[in-house]
């Protein structure tokens, strides 16, 4: 089943090549969707896919990110749109 996480992850995530990793790892799942810092010192991303590959990266973002110290995750759970066609980092 397709799903798609909308998430916003907080703490030491801007500076340590957070979505540069989260690219990497989405790809890796063959994931779409994009990831981009926020004004507010978040960094915000939209995963799409498999269920399971969601939730596999929403869980290594928030957990094993190499550089990062993810302190909380706010996440939104729906249904695919399948708008995307890659995943990338925006701005």
């Amino acid at each position: 089943m397709k799903a798609r996480a909308h998430v916003f992850f907080s703490g030491r995530v801007q500076g340590v090549f957070f979505r540069a990793h989260a690219r990497k790892c989405a790809v890796s799942l063959g994931l779409t969707g994009w990831v981009r810092n926020t004004p507010d010192g978040r960094v915000e991303a939209v995963f799409e896919g498999e269920e399971k590959a969601v939730a596999e990266a929403v869980d290594w973002c928030a957990t094993r990110q190499p550089y990062a110290k993810v302190s909380s995750k706010e996440v939104e759970m729906s249904g695919a749109t399948g708008e995307f066609e890659s995943f990338e980092i925006v701005h």
